[in-house]
């Protein structure tokens, strides 16, 4: 299968299309990612950004970069959120595949540490992303997992230009 992984800011065309493929696939409302893919494309920061995989002009998987993403650790940010494949694409890298690009794009924004909330277990590590703490979710009755990544820099090391928060509290 060949697919193209795009930021929107290089297909500003898409952000309709975008907001609403996101929108059925979360249930969250319309208007939230449209207003967020426009902070996108003005340009503003290095946050929020999104992200499309496409094949053949049809949006196929997709994820987000916001600074949080609905839970109560607001120091942990920021966020990549909505990351979603089509069903009958999955298994075939395309998720992978946003990662690794939303990893790289951010270091290259000077953004080395993302976080992610997620029910899933297993799937995240196989991208180098690390389990780090439960979070409370807006509005969730239950605790979720949070997940941290830190993009190492040319010589290995881990970024440490963050700073240091109390995970557990």
């Amino acid at each position: 299968m060949v697919f193209d992984i795009i930021c929107l800011e290089e297909r500003p065309d898409l952000k309709e299309r975008a907001a609403q493929w996101f929108h059925e696939k979360w249930g969250i409302p319309l208007e939230a990612y449209m207003e967020s893919m426009a902070e996108c494309l003005e340009k503003r920061g290095a946050v929020p950004q999104w992200y499309l995989a496409m094949e053949g002009g049809q949006i196929i998987g997709g994820l987000g970069v916001i600074e949080n993403d609905f839970h109560d650790r607001k120091d942990l940010a920021p966020n990549v959120c909505a990351v979603y494949t089509e069903e009958n694409k999955r298994g075939q890298g395309v998720a992978g595949a946003l990662l690794n690009t939303v990893c790289k794009d951010m270091r290259d924004r000077g953004i080395d540490t993302l976080y992610l909330v997620t029910d899933h277990t297993s799937f995240y590590e196989r991208y180098g992303w690390e389990f780090l703490c439960m979070v409370q979710g807006d509005g969730e009755p239950d605790m979720t997992r949070m997940y941290v990544h830190r993009e190492k820099d040319v010589r290995g090391d881990t970024s440490t230009n963050q700073a240091k928060s109390n995970v557990y509290g």
